[in-house]
This record gives C-alpha cells, structure tokens and sequence, in this order.
C-alpha cells in the first residue's frame, strides 16, 4: 500500500447514514449538514460517527477552547507535524501560523527545532517539551522546569494534551491515507506550494474574521 494511497475513502454523502451528520457539520461549515463537508477528514472519519464525534469534541479544546496560548499550540502542531510527516496538517497549521503572525523564517526554523538560533527560552522550551513527548513519552525536568516559568499548570497539562492530540491524530491520518483536498494548494516542508506561490495565512475552522 502506498504512503499515498487512501486505504479508507472519504464517506460519499449520498452513502451516510444520518448519525454521521453531526460529524459534517461539527465545524460549521456552511451546508454542510446537507450535502457533507469538503474536508477529507471528516469525511473518513464519518465511517464511524461515535468515535469521529468524541475525537472532535476533545480536538475542539486542543485547537479552539485550550488554556495553551496560540503560539506555543502552533509551534506544537508544527513540530509534531514535521517530525511525523503529518502532511496534512502541516500544510493547514503553517496557514493558520501565518494567521497568527508567525513568520515564515519561524515556521522553516521549526524543522530544526529546538537548538535553531533565535528561539526565545520559551519558546525553546515548548519545542524541546514536543520532541522528548514524541521521542520519549516523558518530558525531562530541566524542560518542566522551564516550562513552569513561563505556563500555570493547566497550561502545561493542555500542552501535553495537544502534542498527544496531534501524535494520535497524524497516526490515523497516515494509517487511513486521508490526502490533502484536490483544491488545496499543498504546502510543503519546503514551504514552497505545488503552484510555486508563498504560502498565505488561513483561518481555522470556526474562527471569525477575514484576510
């Protein structure tokens, strides 16, 4: 089976049973109750509304209603993206780090991780704390220690749950093969698009305002 090749299809609407809806419109996409969403995701994870369900509402603490500020979730999702070559979301969190107000030199410099120059401590912190959680399933006490200087427990504990979150999510991503919606306009690692234009900012699903 080929890295990429889908081995589960996204669910066709015409195909769904009703307690899959739900799971189309959990982000509120427009319409999309009727006539099911655009997004690969959810529509594989449609095959199985219950589980599909109870993942979105933990993943909507991690990315919406989290204690974590928004840079260090960011920096978190791209790291662990990077070092699970999580396609899929490295391609839609470097828009929304853009979004933030990241810069793409700050994005490129996540692949090197931690030890890349211009860091600050806690920033540094948050990505040394993502690299021992994946590489080791424990983070070390010299980078607690830091990260208590900088974030109050509940911080601490919603940053363990993202980089968990996006672990688990990358894994039943690249295992199913959802790939990248035929619209998207791939980022790479490189940070260079398919079409050869600069990467731009996105909103997150839900989230108000406009470019």
């Amino acid at each position: 089976m080929s890295e990429t090749t889908p081995r589960i299809l996204p669910l066709q609407k015409k195909d769904a049973p009703p307690e899959a809806y739900p799971v189309f419109d959990f982000w509120g996409e427009q319409e999309a109750w009727e006539k099911g969403t655009a997004t690969h995701i959810s529509m594989t994870l449609a095959h199985h509304p219950q589980a599909a369900l109870a993942y979105y509402n933990f993943g909507k603490h991690v990315m919406v209603n989290s204690t974590l500020p928004l840079r260090p979730r960011e920096l978190v999702t791209l790291r662990s993206a990077w070092l699970l070559k999580g396609d899929y979301e490295w391609h839609y969190h470097v828009g929304y780090a853009l979004n933030l107000g990241m810069s793409l030199d700050e994005i490129a410099a996540v692949g090197t991780g931690p030890d890349a120059g211009n860091w600050n401590e806690e920033d540094r912190a948050v990505l040394r704390a993502t690299d021992e959680f994946i590489n080791g399933a424990r983070i070390a006490d010299a980078t607690w220690e830091t990260l208590g200087k900088f974030f109050s427990r509940h911080q601490i504990i919603d940053l363990l749950f993202t980089i968990g979150n996006y672990v688990m999510l990358t894994g039943v991503l690249n295992s199913c093969g959802v790939q990248l919606e035929a619209r998207a306009d791939k980022i790479g690692y490189d940070l260079k698009t398919a079409s050869g234009t600069t990467p731009a900012p996105t909103l997150k699903p839900g989230e108000p305002g406009k470019h």
